[in-house]
């Protein structure tokens, strides 16, 4: 790896450090604020809510901007951010709208930074997918220990100390991140596109996904995943609960469970790449998702069920890996944040959807339904979206990719047409 690769590497866990602090201190700064269900869900929603209203067009504005230099400008600002929640908390004024509107820039500033990490990478690495599976190995693999395993426990504790404290720690965190990713080598500038407008550009990115079957494919995964998992977290600690007889701290055991079947899966999920295919490991891990969802539907017991979580977990985990590698080794790189926009926000679109599903089936039958129902829609997925992302497809895309400019394989050349704007 370059040595750029490493302060990437550095930057991204310790700001998934701090997310994990926020992510804990959140919601338990607004439950010392109000006990209202309604209102601890408005900000718990303000949050994905930027995905909702402009995701497209911010993969649009990240194609059309310095991919770097957004990456440490978006953390600097939610550093800054952050400083009015703590200082609202110390001067005790903190409300439940200033933490939705917190939540929300927040989720803006996630959306722009991770576009333009998803698209900066290959501006690093190169396109060789070998390397890229490697390199976000090691990154999703240090952003679950550090949002996952690190970051909940020490926002916690945080907690304990101020109501400021891990609101200031999560600042520190973008700080120091923002001055890694400066640090960071330029990448080349973006070519400008005279003559088109923002909501055109917007509209040729999600076309070229749409348009395209294996990205159409790739973009699918997370999107009827999402709605499957969502449909089982609603209802999971009913479940632990009622049918398995798990406390609430063996609740927490039980999620560090998936946590750790995540690391697992990210770690192996170049060997599984290399010895499969890319294409094929896709689908087996799209099926041991499925399988081990109704695993966790049958499960008689809590170890049963942290078993199946931990090889759930591990699914995703190796798509997660390969499946963004595999966009960043095809994508032209002009059109790579519009693309992983658009199948981001087809995710995140997706997971309410999963949310009022889980919680209709549990009260219209039992709390097991639900997750009956998502193993076997993730596995109606598999079935659907194992031609779309071949081992056949995948190496002619590959193929495509590594082809001259100017050959008429070559992915730009199937771009739609894109009209000027008047």
């Amino acid at each position: 790896m370059p040595t750029g690769f490493g302060r990437l590497w550095t930057a991204q866990t310790v700001s998934s450090l701090g997310d994990g602090v926020t992510h804990a201190a959140l919601p338990l700064l607004a439950l010392t604020l109000t006990r209202d269900p309604m209102a601890l869900a408005v900000v718990t929603a303000a949050g994905t809510l930027p995905w909702f209203l402009f995701g497209v067009l911010g993969g649009a504005l990240v194609d059309r901007w310095d991919h770097r230099r957004t990456m440490w400008v978006t953390d600097a600002a939610r550093a800054l951010l952050l400083a009015i929640p703590a200082a609202a908390a110390a001067f005790d004024v903190l409300s439940i709208p200033l933490l939705a509107a917190v939540a929300f820039l927040l989720g803006v500033g996630g959306l722009f930074f991770d576009t333009a990490a998803t698209a900066y990478l290959p501006d690093l690495l190169g396109r060789d997918p070998a390397v890229l599976e490697r390199a976000n190995s090691r990154l999703r693999g240090a952003q679950t220990a550090a949002s996952g395993f690190a970051g909940p426990p020490a926002g916690s504790a945080l907690l304990a100390l101020g109501r400021a404290v891990p609101l200031l720690a999560d600042a520190v965190s973008f700080a120091l991140s923002a001055l890694l990713v400066r640090s960071l080598p330029a990448a080349p500038r973006p070519v400008p596109q005279a003559h088109e407008s923002l909501l055109r550009q917007a509209r040729a990115g999600a076309s070229y996904v749409f348009r395209d079957r294996l990205l159409l494919g790739l973009a699918l995964r997370p999107a009827v995943g999402n709605i499957a998992f969502l449909a089982v977290e609603t209802v999971l600690a009913l479940f632990a609960h009622d049918r398995l007889g798990i406390d609430t701290y063996g609740f927490g055991l039980l999620l560090t469970a998936e946590a750790t079947g995540g690391l697992l899966g990210a770690g192996i999920a170049s060997f599984l790449g290399r010895r499969l295919g890319t294409g094929t490991a896709l689908a087996c891990t799209a099926a041991v998702e499925g399988l081990a969802v109704l695993g966790l539907a049958a499960a008689p017991n809590a170890y049963a069920a942290g078993l199946a979580l931990a090889l759930c977990g591990a699914g995703m985990g190796a798509t997660m890996v390969l499946g963004p590698s595999l966009r960043q080794a095809v994508v032209p790189a002009h059109l790579m944040g519009r693309v992983a926009s658009t199948s981001r926000m087809l995710a995140m679109c997706a997971a309410p959807l999963g949310a009022f599903l889980g919680g209709w089936l549990a009260t219209a039958y039992d709390v097991r339904t639900p997750l009956y129902t998502a193993g076997g829609l993730l596995l109606a997925m598999t079935a659907v979206t194992a031609t779309m992302t071949s081992n056949r497809r995948v190496e002619a895309a590959l193929r495509a990719a590594a082809a001259p400019a100017d050959d008429p394989d070559h992915p730009e050349s199937r771009e739609p047409v894109q009209e000027s704007a008047v």
